[in-house]
């Protein structure tokens, strides 16, 4: 009698721990209520059984610190309830974990496209305005600098997107691939042009800034239709004949095929050059796979004769796979541009062929030059920095670095300041941080950033005081040079997606010197302009 007793009191205790087990697998309590239960019933206020407004939000289903995570299931803060997930990428069922972050990721995006078309004016920092600076200033409390740097704070905030015609003498080339890269030259009157095609290729073009006006929102695109089946890795503009004469592309090899760098005249993408042509492939020399032994003296001699009697070349340079290129303004290192490669650096004189190269223990993914000096600074996959004098010859070993700072992450890209004392560096971690290249220490890191792993480039504004950056989310960030203050995040007028990452160009003269200012964005086949107010 007493062993039937307790069974039956071990299968009625069974029964209500399965139900309470499924009741709570499906449906989340909400233990907040509980505590303000006593307090809601001496005031005969109505009682709120779903979540909170600031859990009912789409960016919820993100924070899964408010719901308890349960294999296998998501909680969806609207229903207040948890789904099964199945495993994989079933097409058949739309609910997968990556479907649902892309929701949530969708849902912010558009909520901030829409707050930002109603508030039109935006104070960055508290307690700052234009006639509280303009008081200042006249008082003598702010220098030119400072108030200017101010100033651009302000206006930064109070950008407004609208959209850019492009005008193409073929009608065919504007709007019809995806943008992939852009780049400005010093004067900001031009930006080369990066564009995938349906194919897998890539088109180069160049646009002409100089119609981008405070009326008008059109500018000239000229498209030579130069393609290639590899994959572009890095771009500059190279000072060959004249200030920005040329275009030094950086491409990977694929198979068999050679990775090369080259260098395009941007005459080429110009329609007033009566003698345009498609191809002018004279020289190619090789820079890596031939030992300079092998390259003669006529072949040298060759290449400075084409040079005076053709300025307008085309040099194509073979070498192996390619993440990052730069091109030297100073003239001790005349004529020579630089390419990050596999564990090695490549420095090569365009003119006379000559060569240096400086082995690495890790792939060079961003270089810059500085400018007072020959001085090459590198950012490796293995979050190294360091810097090459490239008056030195080649060494074996590790010896010729000269200064060297370390990240926790594969570095992405370098900016020098103008004095040359500071360097910032990015990294695939979102990291970005100011060096004293004086002290070789981190001086200031700038927050917010998102990379995981995309090589992704930083645009220092050092004038206007500014810093921008797009991460791997599709937002645009821009910081305060001086106190790494975030002024403003810009969310991307078309959904996130790995092939859709913007490519920006900040000025404050975008056009030339009396150009506007504002911000150039480039996502899918669209361009817009950020302009001031």
């Amino acid at each position: 009698m007493k062993r039937n007793y307790w069974r039956g009191k071990e299968k009625h205790g069974w029964n209500s721990l399965k139900q309470s087990y499924h009741h709570h697998r499906y449906r989340r309590t909400n233990h907040s209520n509980y505590a303000e239960r006593p307090e809601q019933e001496e005031t005969q206020s109505p009682v709120n059984a779903g979540p909170s407004n600031s859990e009912n939000s789409p960016s919820s289903l993100t924070q899964n610190s408010v719901a308890p995570e349960l294999p296998g299931f998501y909680y969806d803060s609207e229903k207040n309830r948890y789904f099964r997930l199945l495993p994989g990428h079933n097409n058949c069922n739309p609910l997968t974990k990556e479907r649902i972050q892309y929701k949530a990721m969708e849902c912010k995006r558009l909520r901030l496209l829409e707050e930002e078309e109603k508030q039109k004016k935006k104070t960055a920092r508290a307690g700052l305005n234009s006639s509280m600076l303009l008081q200042r200033r006249q008082l003598g409390l702010l220098s030119s600098t400072s108030y200017c740097r101010l100033v651009h704070e302000l206006k930064v905030n109070c950008m407004q997107r609208r959209k850019i015609e492009i005008h193409s003498p073929d009608s065919s080339v504007a709007g019809t691939s995806n943008f992939k890269i852009i780049v400005a030259d010093v004067a900001c009157e031009r930006i080369f042009t990066v564009n995938d095609v349906e194919h897998g290729g890539c088109k180069y073009g160049i646009i002409n800034l100089s119609g981008l006006g405070k009326e008008s929102l059109t500018v000239e695109m000229y498209d030579n239709l130069y393609f290639t089946n590899r994959k572009v890795n890095s771009v500059c503009w190279a000072s060959l004949t004249h200030p920005d004469s040329h275009v030094l592309l950086c491409l990977m090899g694929i198979a068999e095929t050679p990775g090369c760098a080259s260098l395009l005249p941007a005459s080429l993408f110009s329609n007033s050059n009566p003698d345009m042509s498609p191809v002018l492939p004279d020289v190619r020399m090789s820079t890596v796979d031939v030992p300079l032994k092998s390259v003669t003296s006529s072949r040298r001699w060759l290449c400075r004769s084409y040079m005076r009697d053709r300025p307008g070349m085309l040099c194509s340079f073979k070498i192996s796979t390619a993440w990052s290129c730069a091109w030297c303004l100073n003239p001790q290192a005349d004529n020579c541009f630089s390419t990050g490669l596999t564990r090695r650096v490549l420095v090569t004189n365009v003119v006379t062929g000559h060569r240096q190269t400086f082995g690495t223990s890790s792939d060079v993914l961003a270089q810059q030059f500085a400018t007072q000096t020959p001085v090459l600074y590198n950012g490796c996959r293995s979050g190294e920095i360091f810097s090459i004098d490239v008056r030195q010859r080649n060494r074996k070993g590790q010896s010729w670095k000269a200064i060297r700072l370390f990240h926790d992450s594969a570095v992405t890209s370098i900016r020098l300041l103008q004095a040359e004392h500071y360097l910032i560096a990015a990294d695939m971690a979102g990291k970005i941080k100011l060096w004293d290249l004086r002290t070789a220490k981190c001086v200031k890191q700038y927050k917010g950033h998102h990379n995981e792993y995309a090589v992704l480039p930083l645009h220092v504004n050092e004038e206007e005081g500014l810093l921008t950056a797009v991460g791997q989310d599709c937002y645009t960030r821009i910081w305060s040079l001086q106190d790494a203050y975030l002024l403003r995040t810009i969310p991307s007028p078309h959904p996130s997606s790995k092939d859709a990452i913007p490519s920006v160009v900040f000025s404050s003269r975008l056009g030339g010197s009396r150009g506007v200012p504002g911000l150039l964005m480039a996502v899918k086949q669209d361009l817009y302009h950020f302009s001031y107010n």
